[in-house]
């Protein structure tokens, strides 16, 4: 057994020697050789080195006593939990189509909600929302969490879903960790931008409604594109995600994660106005520490005129502390809601979707209400 640890964990640091030198898919081929050898291992190693495979080598070698905390450690991934089973697509009256975009960085499928009362020749234009998932889910699954297929109905917004691939990334994490994905007009950004711009192109929208929100791994994408493309998205939700530029490849993505944020404000990487924000951090996340929301705030806060905060408390539900940082007119320009108690999902969503908290607060109404202020 002593032996066999001592080369899976000569593997494993093959791999995190690989994780910047050489593209992902040859990391995921060392991840996987190991796990072949690893026949001799208990079951609950098996499973958490399995773990690993699909968290894409997201790892922090120590020495070779350390390899009971090491395993435990490897198999954490963004996501933190396993997807919803297929579930069959919500029972509404709108039209929930797949469709898909390409342009020199790859290509991406996404689904498109549209709701029923969305005509060409309405008086008003609708608003449209971008909804990147986090690891591990996909727009159906997403969508199903989240319920903002249904609020899309309420409001008479479009919702699109665009979906990273196993391509990509094999747990299908937005790469928001790495330096070509948080550049404007380049990597998943230009994808994703290039997706929102196809759905205003087909669709009547109007420039001025259109926003960004995302979980875990898509929230920290969100981030990205709220501040690559200002002149984009109107606003940006971000739930149990991470701060622009916080990590600059894998290793630093799980320190990031762990509440030890790079701090890129000195070298040109600051966003160049304070985007309007809201954030949804459980106080309880073991996944991604809820140092990140606060960070999430920082410009928010620096450009703010003045600050109110809020506690609250969902019948039944967890607590929360909502604080407001609002400008000189007095309008709310970020909110920061902290859930007591919560952990890493989607407050208020669905259990037929993945990482979600049904205890509440409801984070979708919440960001649609926030969104609906700003244009």
């Amino acid at each position: 057994m002593k032996l066999m640890n001592n080369k899976l964990l000569t593997q494993m640091r093959a791999a995190t020697r690989n994780l910047i030198k050489k593209p992902q898919i040859d990391t995921n081929k060392v991840i996987q050789d190991a796990l072949k050898n690893a026949s001799a291992m208990t079951q609950a190693a098996q499973a958490q080195m399995q773990g690993l495979s699909q968290a894409n080598g997201m790892a922090h070698l120590r020495t070779p006593s350390d390899v009971p905390d090491m395993l435990a450690e490897l198999s954490r991934t963004f996501g933190g939990g396993a997807a919803a089973a297929n579930e069959p697509a919500e029972a509404l009256p709108g039209t929930f189509s797949e469709g898909s975009f390409t342009n020199a960085a790859g290509t991406r499928s996404y689904k498109l909600y549209v709701p029923s009362s969305y005509t060409d020749t309405a008086d008003k234009p609708a608003s449209l929302v971008v909804m990147l998932h986090g690891c591990t889910q996909d727009p159906d699954d997403f969508a199903l969490g989240t319920q903002m297929n249904a609020l899309a109905e309420e409001t008479g917004c479009l919702v699109v879903y665009p979906a990273q691939s196993r391509q990509a990334n094999s747990s299908r994490c937005w790469n928001w960790f790495n330096d070509v994905d948080q550049k404007r007009d380049q990597g998943e950004p230009s994808i994703i931008a290039g997706i929102t711009r196809e759905i205003m192109n087909k669709y009547r929208i109007d420039p001025a409604q259109v926003y960004v929100a995302g979980l875990s791994a898509g929230g920290a994408m969100a981030t990205i594109m709220g501040t690559l493309y200002p002149d984009l998205y109107a606003a940006v939700g971000v739930h149990s995600g991470l701060p622009f530029a916080s990590a600059k490849d894998l290793p630093s993505a799980l320190a990031a994660m762990q509440g030890q944020l790079q701090r890129q404000r000195a070298d040109g990487k600051r966003p160049p106005r304070a985007i309007p924000i809201i954030v949804f951090h459980g106080d309880q996340d073991h996944t991604v520490h809820p140092t990140n929301g606060d960070e999430l705030m920082v410009h928010a806060r620096d450009a703010a005129a003045g600050m109110a905060v809020e506690p609250g408390q969902v019948p039944d539900g967890h607590a929360f502390t909502r604080t407001m940082h609002k400008r000189a007119d007095g309008k709310v320009h970020g909110e920061h809601w902290v859930i007591h108690g919560a952990g890493h999902a989607w407050s208020g969503g669905s259990a037929r979707g993945s990482y979600t908290d049904g205890k509440g607060p409801d984070a979708s109404r919440e960001m649609m209400r926030f969104f609906s202020t700003h244009r």
